[in-house]
């Protein structure tokens, strides 16, 4: 890992584990990109630059050289339109979809960003209240508008242990006047050429992070989300695949945005055939206001790339993840396996209930009862009690005590469900403060499952929720919660804000977000927490430095979940996967699938087991032990090991996935058929990842194969008649 800077060419080259990252500061002080991809020598590069002018666009004259000796081999007057940019900003020749969009005071909307200064700092400094990766080395470009005095720093960090950069901005008003952010996007990227697809997560309740593929194209192709949070229907996520790449070949580059609330994501193709990549906070329905000397801090951005395709940029936006965001107390440490008891009861459930369904498990290596929804204020069903955070002691006798003193006695912990963002009208807490619900005075609020969003961009709203929900931990031994969000903002508007500050909410909705995180989730570091949003409808990684699983989807049924935990797998590490055996039939789908199917789809993540425990047979209970005894065999490889996808459940019969340890010492294949077919072809899968030069002992086949025999000559799994069947094998280095 390393920064340089040279002075002769005002030059800087990024230089992580195996890939660089260049740019320069030409002679006016435009930050001109040079190249990002695989690691190359630290040549000149400016024989890349094009003198070719396809449209007569509006030039700035070269002026002085700001940067004291800038070594620029351009001629003459340029469009900055033709730059391959590092910001892009609207009103001086560049038509281009901007970075930042300021107005000034004067009610014009100019700015010239141009290189000041650099520093190159030896630690990454923390984002202003919110998550970001940790690191070390770090550059950051102050850029100037001699005119207005507005500013922004860009920052980069490279790492030497995963090929991603990460990218944000912060915007400061060094005028004497307040100005208007009507755009303050994190990061632009630009690419030589339009020869890739965009690959995007798009989706819906119980049908999350599905792949979509794009060809780039002149013009834009953007994703975004308006709900306020980072939504089920796309994800804060892009990959870009190059011309002729694929899974496992080729050039791909992922954008993953630290962030939670509405978000854009774009790739504009230009008339001169480049791309520029740029997003981050959405604009629509966005303003803020910048005082003097204010600054505005942008969430940030994981930028990957791989020549290994698509594969290699997962494992890069994996290692990411686990290395430097997720919170390193439980990023890589065994997860507890849970037993949760919503799919089984429901809001109808007491105390016998309840210890029966923990008793039930006791022994098979279950080692955690969460009770879910329905344990506080009057909550019989999802019309009322939210925000009431007090026990409902007339369903739970004696309060929480009696199930958790019993949960104990078994040797097992006790988990909790919480929505803290959440108010119904009927509850006390409404009746006491209606205002501490998001609506507009004199309008009616829309309604989402019979509940309305807390105004968390309020300070007061936020006290009673840290208060109320870490007395209930006070007051009780607690272990695990899981803290769910079930409906997305309306109205978007706050009490507490000005009339020309209501297009903030979004953004501080956020912010409150992340301040509730923070004085709840660290306050209580014994704590591991679990996040969800009716299934996984904000799952991103800003959600992930709190909570380092999230509940991947309510749709359990294991023919449906090899299709959201592949499409997740682009973005995210399978240790982030909440992923239960459920009910049959499933209670989404009313799909029929085995026992050991529905347990080995969901040990391809952080497993655990949704189910009325309480009516299991003998025979069950061996199966529940036998599966989390071979769970917690290779769960190191769900936690740290590489993903290779092998099969793609969105287009054929088959889905695999394998995981191997980064020694490549042990591995393990999870193959699965949807449906059988009476008299069908042949079929032979081919292990990945494996070291050809070593050997592998295969249990389920009794032999020791080679790495390559293994990888080239393949496998030819037996499921037995029936759909949705598996085949598991494990690879031991022998």
């Amino acid at each position: 890992m390393a920064i340089i800077f040279d002075k002769s060419t005002k030059t800087f080259y990024l230089e992580g584990k195996n890939i660089t990252y260049a740019f320069f500061a030409n002679r006016r002080g435009y930050l001109e990109h040079l190249y990002f991809g695989e690691k190359i020598s630290r040549d000149h590069l400016f024989y890349t630059r094009t003198s070719i002018r396809r449209n007569a666009f509006p030039a700035m004259v070269p002026g002085e050289d700001v940067t004291k000796g800038n070594v620029d081999p351009s001629v003459g007057p340029t469009s900055y339109n033709h730059i391959p940019a590092e910001i892009t900003f609207f009103g001086n020749g560049d038509y281009r979809e901007p970075t930042v969009q300021v107005e000034n005071a004067g009610g014009d909307r100019l700015c010239e960003l141009l290189y000041y200064s650099h520093e190159i700092l030896d630690t990454k400094p923390k984002i202003n209240g919110m998550p970001s990766m940790d690191g070390g080395e770090t550059l950051v470009v102050h850029l100037y508008d001699s005119i207005s005095g507005f500013g922004a720093d860009l920052y980069y960090t490279v790492y030497d242990d995963c090929d991603v950069i990460a990218r944000r901005a912060v915007y400061k008003n060094g005028g004497a006047e307040c100005v208007r952010l009507n755009r303050a996007y994190s990061f632009a990227l630009s690419l030589p050429t339009q020869s890739y697809t965009a690959i995007t997560l798009e989706g819906a309740w119980a049908d999350e992070r599905t792949p979509e593929y794009t060809p780039l194209r002149h013009g834009i192709i953007s994703v975004d989300s308006k709900y306020a949070s980072s939504s089920s229907i796309n994800n804060p996520f892009m990959a870009l695949l190059a011309k002729g790449g694929g899974e496992n070949f080729g050039e791909a580059i992922g954008i993953n945005l630290v962030y939670s609330s509405s978000f854009v994501l774009k790739a504009e193709g230009h008339s001169d055939g480049t791309t520029t990549i740029l997003g981050g906070i959405n604009d629509f329905d966005f303003s803020w206001k910048l005082d003097a000397g204010e600054e505005f801090e942008t969430p940030e951005v994981i930028i990957s790339y791989s020549n290994e395709g698509l594969g290699g940029m997962s494992r890069a936006n994996h290692d990411a993840l686990r290395n430097h965001l997720i919170n390193k107390r439980y990023a890589k440490k065994s997860r507890p396996i849970v037993i949760n008891n919503w799919e089984g009861t429901y809001f109808n459930f007491n105390n016998e209930k309840l210890m029966d369904i923990a008793s039930a498990v006791a022994g098979t290596g279950i080692d955690t009862f969460v009770l879910d929804d329905g344990w506080f204020g009057k909550r019989d069903d999802d019309l009322s009690g939210l925000g009431d955070w007090v026990v409902n002691t007339k369903k739970l006798d004696g309060g929480l005590k009696t199930v958790i003193d019993h949960v104990h006695s078994l040797g097992m912990k006790f988990g909790l469900w919480f929505e803290p963002e959440m108010i119904n009208e009927d509850s006390d807490i409404f009746r006491a403060h209606p205002d501490y619900a998001v609506g507009v005075p004199g309008r009616e609020r829309c309604y989402t499952r019979h509940q309305f969003l807390m105004d968390v961009t309020r300070a007061d709203v936020r006290d009673y929720i840290v208060e109320a929900v870490n007395k209930v931990i006070r007051d009780n031994e607690i272990d695990y919660i899981k803290w769910d969000f079930n409906r997305n903002a309306t109205e978007f508007f706050s009490l507490s804000l000005d009339a020309d500050r209501q297009k903030e909410f979004s953004h501080r909705y956020a912010l409150g977000l992340y301040d509730l995180c923070e004085r709840i989730v660290e306050a209580n570091p014994g704590i591991m927490f679990e996040g969800c949003s009716g299934g996984g409808a904000r799952f991103d990684p800003a959600i992930l430095y709190y909570f380092p699983q999230i509940w991947t989807s309510d749709n359990t049924d294991a023919e449906n979940r090899t299709l959201i935990q592949y499409g997740t797998s682009l973005a995210y590490p399978l240790s982030a996967m909440s992923c239960h055996v459920s009910e049959v039939p499933n209670h989404q789908t009313s799909r029929i699938a085995s026992m050991k199917t529905r347990a080995d789809i969901a040990h391809l993540g952080a497993t655990g087991y949704e189910l009325d425990t309480s009516v299991f047979t003998d025979e069950d209970k061996a199966a529940v032990k036998a599966q989390v005894k071979e769970y917690k065999a290779m769960e190191d490889l769900v936690l740290e090991g590489d993903l290779y996808r092998v099969e793609n459940p969105h287009t054929g019969n088959h889905f695999a996935f394998m995981l191997v340890s980064k020694d490549k010492s042990h591995g393990m294949l999870t193959v699965y058929r949807r449906i059988f077919k009476a008299n069908e072809a042949v079929y032979r899968i081919k292990a990945m990842g494996l070291d050809k030069k070593k050997k592998y002992y295969v249990p389920e086949l009794g032999i020791i194969l080679g790495g390559d025999t293994l990888m080239s000559v393949g496998l030819a799994p037996d499921f037995g008649p029936g759909d949705f069947s598996t085949v598991v094998y494990h690879f031991e280095e022998k």
